[in-house]
């Protein structure tokens, strides 16, 4: 099997600098989310972080609510099509597994200096579309380092 060449966005992002140490989990996360989905969807993408409403209940692993516009953008983009239209009915599996890898990844990289928030959101634009994002963490700093390692090891 060959090996396609990247593109100048997922060059981007793997040449791109580290994390600075003074930043947040939300400010890195939010980074990262932006790179990783401007490269996988080849499209550009902006991310702003959004207040997050207070949880109904303390999941044991990070839960993601990604909104239909968003599970659309991904599946159109991924499956090589331009325009987003209609709405997904289902949220793909692999958006979950590239959203877990990002946090993992950043709450790896700043959960030494970071507190961790009870959730997290963001607004998410590409060219006309406008999606909402959010994701519910877990109680403790300790179930949060277990998961995303073990994300990271298995991803």
């Amino acid at each position: 099997m060959q090996l396609l060449e990247l593109t100048p966005a997922e060059v981007a992002f793997l040449t791109s600098p580290p994390v600075a140490h003074d930043d947040s989990l939300s400010r890195c996360v939010t980074r990262k989310l932006a790179l990783t989905l401007t490269a996988r969807l080849r499209l550009p993408i902006q991310v702003v972080a959004d207040a997050a409403g207070a949880p109904a209940d303390v999941p044991a692993t990070p839960v993601w609510r990604p909104d239909a516009t968003l599970a659309t953008l991904w599946l159109t983009r991924r499956l090589g099509g331009q325009r987003v239209v209609g709405a997904a009915p289902f949220v793909p599996h692999t958006l979950i597994r590239t959203l877990d890898a990002v946090l993992a990844e950043s709450w790896l990289d700043t959960a030494a200096r970071t507190t961790l928030p009870a959730a997290m959101a963001w607004h998410i634009t590409a060219h006309s579309t406008r999606a909402t994002l959010a994701v519910q963490l877990p109680h403790t700093a300790i179930e949060m380092t277990r998961w995303a390692r073990g994300v990271i090891r298995h991803g």
